[in-house]
């Protein structure tokens, strides 16, 4: 069986003909059927799909126009004047225009499927941000369903409804009685009416809209035609317009007629210019930015065409052409009304009578009907639209099994049961009754929504993503950004405390998602962002301009097997201060005897390893024919631009047999100095992470830190300190960290109970070279500062230990070197310890093979010498070694005895106590000479013997200053 590539997903607009057979929706097998009665069965199976008119032009026409076109735009000429409102019709179809731009950019880009903008939004900015504005969206068409339906039961009681007592009835058509239960009933029953249409599904719907928008069509007709066909007449104003409610009776009364002049030159001067005065609805003063608001709810329908995306032939060719269409159709009517009203109409009749349409049409009924079919048509759409966002929202599984049952769909694919969840919750907003107050946090819903899309589009056109190439191009960045910053500005003109709400509410949704982690393949437009910036800054980052005050470590750490290597790993991630991490791992092979790069499989459980420890690192994975030349690989290549490892950390070299602590994230077995203790079988675990079991204890190895096995012997591990140096990297050498417990450390059972650091800043394979300030030596103060700066790390105390002989003069080695500590604003305990038993030790190898130097004086009864003899014994064992540079590893290293080495590793356990969470090391050089690796790797091994967590340290590059 074939397996159905992407590409079969993904259509454009310009490549679909309509003769040609089209792909399932998603969800829906895709099977052949031969011959004309499986062609036939096929079709029957299919939902049939709307085209651009019936589902796009018409929906988006009837939500734009609801009741605002009969009665509100008087409303607005009245109190704005016409040169202010057509102001407020252009700069609210100049932000409805840019999030059209944006939607049919996106609707353009690929196949689209149900959901209209929340799919949009979804797929472009990641699931959180689609799924918290798909919610806010399915909630704003909800209240928008029951804001229509309340609306619409209303204009039927003002018309037939019984009046209240004292009331005279003006109609004898005013039968139905009226109050809270009663117009509860009649929204009952509007709203089972939507619901009966919404179940039949997406083309009874179709077919009602289009019959109330032939319906709503005409009345527009007669309404243009009555201004011309009507003659002047005078209107009776309603009862609660006729008198100033404010002035409780004694103030100055309002006229209780008004005029329809018909065209006249005078009527269209008095409209010209705004008159804002008392509303006499709501008895508050109107101001520009109220009848904004109000006016610009006629022009948050822009999208009930793209929420019927999944019952649409072809979203991507129909929702741009027929969203265009009905905007610039309303646009022009809008206008059309706003000029003809200004016309025709005397100032108090726009002020005080806002259904005045209806007294100066033909028949009065008609613009009755206009208002009920438009009203009736609103909800509709928004009840269908709240479905799709629904079913979206439950078959992507973003809020887990909570929207499972909304998933659900009949024969025909409509989805009956987000039908009817939608339609209950709209029967429980109709239980407050009047919804003014909810009618503006709907209109900011809505404005929040736009505002979604055009940050989606701007998302995608700044990312620069190679498959973002819609077919519409009619927009660019600059559109996108005014779009937000237009509906920004409208959602707080509106009502700043509901934008305020609405956006904290988004963002309570944002987090929830977020903390849900729901799994998506939809790709996330973050990533391509932040790999734009990180190009941009990368490209920025000059390493010409590298300066020592701003040095910061940037580490590559070869793993050999994760398994035995986290209590390293996490400790690296410490010491690296905001700087470059690099997990660097070499498998042996050669590529042109394997039929595929067998790296490319292992990198999912290296990152799921960076997830699972919680570091932030890289990994840097290498196919070599040898440990060696896959470091170098690594050296070479890993990093880019300024951002490259200038020091390689690698786990030390000796028989330890390495334990597997993946597997024990507590990591609560107590480390052991004892080497016995190294050798012990580690239990049988099952694997994890699909990295291989740790190796045997007949291979001597580095615990598990480094290197494969057998593959690595002593002198290649010294080869690769020696090229790393070559190459001018700092190098790290990590001794018995395989059972380094960083919590147990950092939290010790008392606590009064110190943790402590100890550095010992000299070379301690040349106790005659006892140098502190050298290259080195300032490298591991460095580091051992920058772990004292992690946050974890702080309320460790330094400890420096400076090595003395009794003929030197201690208390000045120790100014010398607390004035150096100050300078470099580096805190530490600095302790002398004496050594002279050590040396003695080493000079006596020395004199053994006939090189001892003369040893200084030493008198009976002080342990100082005068300057003069100093100065001359130095001077004549600097002429000797004058060849030798000070951090190299001496000629003289084979002569280096093993009880020196043995005394050193005893007086570095005696100077500690309490015992220290980590030491730092002095590493010299590796001899020049190859043929001395492995004794200098013995070496190295005797001086670190049981001394718990330590870091042997070689620093080649200057990485502090004293200057600002």
């Amino acid at each position: 069986m074939t397996e159905r590539t992407p590409l079969l997903h993904y259509r454009l607009s310009t490549s679909v003909n309509e003769s040609e057979p089209r792909a399932p929706p998603a969800g829906q097998a895709l099977v052949q059927h031969p011959g004309p009665a499986g062609r036939k069965s096929a079709l029957q199976g299919q939902p049939k799909k709307l085209s651009i008119f019936f589902g796009v032009v018409i929906p988006t026409l009837l939500s734009m126009f609801s009741v605002v076109v009969f009665l509100r735009i008087g409303f607005m000429v009245g109190h704005s004047g016409l040169y202010q409102a057509i102001a407020m019709l252009l700069v609210a179809y100049f932000i409805i225009c840019m999030t059209v731009l944006s939607v049919c950019a996106i609707s353009t880009n690929g196949a689209l499927d149900a959901g209209g903008a929340y799919y949009m939004i979804s797929r472009a900015l990641g699931p959180e941000f689609g799924g918290s504005i798909g919610i806010m969206f399915f909630l704003a068409n909800v209240c928008g369903c029951a804001l229509f339906v309340l609306g619409l039961v209303e204009a039927i009681v003002a018309t037939f409804g019984v009046p209240e007592a004292g009331s005279l009835a003006t109609s004898p058509y005013q039968v139905l009685p009226s109050g809270y239960w009663w117009s509860l009933l009649y929204g009952t029953g509007v709203a089972l009416l939507c619901l009966l249409v919404c179940l039949v599904g997406a083309h009874i719907y179709a077919k009602a809209t289009f019959v109330i928008f032939l319906v709503v069509m005409f009345v527009l007709g007669t309404v243009f035609v009555s201004f011309f066909a009507v003659g002047p007449r005078t209107i009776v104003l309603p009862s609660s317009a006729a008198f100033n409610p404010t002035a409780n009776g004694t103030g100055p009364s309002f006229p209780t007629t008004a005029n329809f002049t018909g065209f006249k030159l005078d009527t269209l001067l008095g409209n010209l210019y705004a008159d804002y005065t008392v509303d006499y609805t709501t008895n508050t003063v109107m101001t520009f930015a109220t009848v904004f608001a109000v006016m610009f709810n006629g022009c948050t329908g822009i999208m009930a065409g793209s929420n019927m995306s999944g019952d649409l032939q072809n979203p991507s060719y129909s929702i741009p052409r027929g969203t265009i269409t009905a905007v610039i159709f309303t646009f022009i009517i809008y206008n059309l009304l706003s000029i003809l009203v200004a016309c025709s109409c005397d100032r108090v009749l726009l002020q005080r009578d806002y259904s005045f349409l209806r007294d100066i049409n033909m028949w009065n009924p008609f613009v009755t009907v206009g208002v009920y079919s438009s009203t009736l048509s609103a909800a509709m759409s928004n009840l269908i639209g709240a479905s799709r966002i629904l079913y979206a929202l439950a078959r992507d599984d973003l809020f887990g099994k909570v929207l499972s049952p909304a998933k659900k769909t009949s024969h025909s694919g409509n989805p009956w049961v987000s039908v009817l969840l939608s339609w209950f919750l709209v029967q429980l907003v109709l239980f407050s009754g009047k919804l003014n107050t909810i009618a503006s946090i709907v209109t900011i819903f809505f404005l929040l929504v736009y505002a979604a899309v055009d940050l989606a589009c701007l998302a995608l056109e700044w990312a620069s993503a190679p498959n973002f190439r819609p077919t519409f191009r009619y927009f660019t960045w600059h559109t996108c950004a005014l779009g937000i910053v237009g509906c920004a500005i409208m959602m707080f003109l509106i009502n700043a405390i509901y934008a305020s709400a609405s956006i904290a509410f988004m963002l309570l949704l944002l987090l929830l998602i977020h903390y849900l982690s729901p799994t998506s393949s939809w790709g996330y437009i973050s990533q391509a962002l932040i790999f734009h910036q990180v190009r941009k800054y990368l490209l920025m980052l000059d390493v010409r301009k590298d300066h020592v005050k701003f040095w910061r470590p940037q580490v590559l750490l070869m793993v050999s097997n994760p398994r035995s290597s986290v209590g390293l790993i996490k400790f690296i991630n410490d010491i690296k201060k905001s700087g470059l991490y690099v997990l660097g791992h070499v498998q042996l092979g050669d590529l042109n005897t394997l039929p595929s790069d067998p790296l490319q499989s292992q990198y999912d459980s290296w990152l799921s390893l960076v997830d699972h420890l919680n570091i932030k690192s890289f990994v840097n994975l290498t196919l070599a024919d040898s440990v060696r030349h896959g470091v170098q690989h690594l050296l070479f290549i890993s990093g880019l631009g300024g951002m490259r490892p200038n020091i390689l950390v690698l786990g030390f070299y000796d028989d330890c047999l390495p334990k597997d602590k993946l597997i024990d994230p507590s990591l609560s077995t107590a480390q052991s100095t004892d080497p016995s203790d190294c050798l012990q079988e580690p239990d049988p675990q099952p694997p994890l992470f699909l990295f291989s079991s740790l190796r045997g204890s007949s291979d001597r190895q580095d615990c598990g830190e480094f290197g494969d096995g057998k593959v690595l012997g002593p002198r290649e591990y010294v080869a690769i300190i020696a090229d790393a140096i070559k190459m001018l990297k700092n190098v790290v050498l990590a001794r018995y960290f395989d059972g380094f417990d960083r919590a147990r450390v950092l939290s010790p059972p008392s606590s009064s109970s110190a943790v402590y650091v100890d550095v010992w800043p000299v070379n301690l394979l040349r106790p005659d070279s006892c140098s502190y300030v050298d290259t080195c030596s300032l490298f591991l103060l460095q580091l051992a500062c920058i772990l004292n700066m992690v946050r974890a790390w702080r309320r460790a105390t330094l400890r420096l230990f400076l090595c003395v002989e009794e003929g030197r003069s201690v208390r000045g080695s120790e100014e010398k070197l607390g004035q150096l500590l100050k300078e470099l604003r580096i805190k530490a305990q600095v302790y002398s310890v004496p050594w002279d038993q050590q040396v003695a030790l080493h000079w006596q190898r020395q004199g053994e093979c006939g090189k001892k130097p003369p040893p200084p004086p030493q008198s009976p009864d002080n342990n100082t010498t005068t300057d003069e003899e100093e100065k001359q014994r130095v001077d004549e064992h600097e002429e000797e070694n004058d060849d030798d540079y000070v951090n190299s590893f001496p000629s003289n290293a084979t002569r280096i005895s093993d009880n020196y080495l043995s005394a050193v590793n005893k007086l570095i356990l005696d100077s500690a106590r309490p015992a220290p969470a980590v030491r730092f090391l002095y590493l010299p050089r590796p001899p020049a000479d190859t043929r001395r690796y492995t004794s200098y790797l013995d070496q190295l091994e005797l001086l670190t013997r049981d001394l718990g967590p330590t870091l042997l340290i070689h620093g080649v590059t200057p990485v502090i200053t004293t200057d600002l």
